[in-house]
């Protein structure tokens, strides 16, 4: 069985920023991610709010931090965690994962969050025929044709921008009357002349072998309508990933998102929690944030038990 000071699961930038912080402390530090590396980071098309880049793209920033972090920690991609253990009276942990088993002596939290789904007919059949998650991922498929980008928070309208840069013909639908997304991201919005339809929901989507129409109802007039389209575009909001912290105890809040102590302390000793698993605001600087001091309290933690 591998040993090793600190392990995170998650390799988002919560988790990417901790693996720097606690290898640059000599721990034996390794990341576990289930899928790839950047987790719903690579998905963001465009930033311009992160310090020192005017404007980058998620998935280069991840590059760039993934390369930094391989200096002081492993990182082991396509790896599921499936189990979290406390032995020896909580002052190790046995992390089981699809491939193996490890021991540390901290473990730091960095699951993020999922994609929200609408939850209507024909969302699930049409997955990757016309219905995405994310702009990056999906949206060359859809240059020159039609599509719908549905929510009102900053990944909405994020989305929808890059799907304008790259000759997508879009346009948004929102439940309200208002978007919740920054203000600056609103008048780029405006400035692009992105049509956003007000105050309506997506009840069905329709279509052969690909998305052809979604049904629309306006929750003011109650008009419901058919809108010829090519694809569907979700972005409203995120489930917290906290199977592993509810297996092992982790006190959650209403929402199911993990609660911490401004150190980043769970109420599990040894076991530690930073970026979107932790709710708050959803932001890239936040969660590289949190990832450094989860870190360095895991460091102050575990130098205080020798």
């Amino acid at each position: 069985m591998d040993s090793y000071d600190v392990i995170i699961v998650g390799s988002g930038p919560a988790g990417l920023t901790a693996a720097l912080y606690a290898g640059r402390q000599n721990f034996k530090t390794l990341v576990i991610e289930k899928t790839l590396v950047g987790g719903m980071g690579s998905m963001v098309p465009r930033m311009e709010n992160y310090p020192g880049f005017e404007m980058i793209p998620g998935k280069q920033l991840v590059e760039l931090m993934k390369n930094q972090t391989l200096k002081y920690a492993e990182i082991k991609e396509g790896e599921l965690v499936d189990k979290i253990e406390l032995v020896d009276d909580g002052k190790n942990m046995i992390i089981t994962t699809t491939n193996k088993t490890y021991q540390a002596r901290a473990v730091i939290l960095a699951t993020g969050s999922k994609h929200r789904h609408l939850g209507v007919p024909g969302e699930g059949e049409f997955l990757g025929r016309g219905v995405a998650y994310c702009a990056t991922c999906d949206g060359p498929l859809f240059v020159d044709r039609k599509v719908l980008v549905v929510g009102g928070g900053n990944s909405a309208v994020q989305q929808a921008l890059y799907l304008d840069d790259i000759g997508v013909f879009v346009g948004m639908i929102h439940r309200r009357d208002t978007l919740r997304a920054e203000n600056s991201l609103q008048e780029l919005l405006k400035k692009r002349k992105i049509p956003v339809i007000w105050n309506s929901t997506i009840e069905e989507i329709k279509g052969d072998m690909t998305v052809q129409t979604v049904f629309i109802y306006n929750n003011v007039t109650g008009e419901h309508t058919e809108l010829p389209i090519d694809g569907v575009f979700v972005a409203v909001g995120e489930i917290p990933s906290n199977n592993l912290a509810m297996d092992l105890g982790v006190e959650l809040n209403k929402n199911g998102y993990i609660i911490t102590d401004k150190a980043q302390k769970t109420n599990v000793p040894g076991v530690y929690a930073a970026g979107d698993i932790t709710g708050g605001f959803n932001q890239w600087v936040v969660a590289c944030s949190e990832g450094a001091i989860a870190a360095l309290s895991a460091y102050e933690h575990l130098q205080m038990k020798k």
